[in-house]
């Protein structure tokens, strides 16, 4: 099975609101950019990934949660960024039941996301 086959599993196996949310993130994240794609690490983790790891995503019990591995770096005007604030390096998006994600200002993070990555690349 590839990675977009085992994060599509994932998502079937939680046909409640997170697993809705997981599939609304993962399409907003594709659509930013054709170049990224999507691997599975860590025992069950969805990635995406342009020139390094843009972001991870997981499903808990009462939450789906998005990590940026590099947040920290990135500029969020819109404060989309809502966990892992105190962290030196990652920052965290958590979505509860009910929450709704703003779209543009999420695509704005994984747009500088892939561009931060893409300056560390070129160093």
């Amino acid at each position: 099975m590839n990675p977009s086959e085992k994060i599509d599993k994932l998502i079937a196996q939680h046909p409640d609101w997170r697993g809705v949310t997981l599939a609304n993130i993962r399409k907003m994240i594709l659509s930013v950019d054709s170049k990224i794609i999507e691997e599975w690490k860590w025992m069950g983790s969805p990635v995406w990934e342009l020139d390094g790891i843009i972001c991870v995503g997981n499903i808990f019990k009462e939450k789906v949660q998005i990590v940026f591995m590099n947040g920290a770096f990135l500029k969020d005007h819109n404060k989309v960024f809502n966990a892992g604030l105190e962290g030196h390096q990652r920052r965290v998006i958590d979505v509860f039941e009910g929450d709704n994600i703003d779209e543009n200002a999420f695509k704005t993070l994984i747009r500088a996301a892939v561009e931060f990555n893409q300056a560390k690349r070129k160093k």
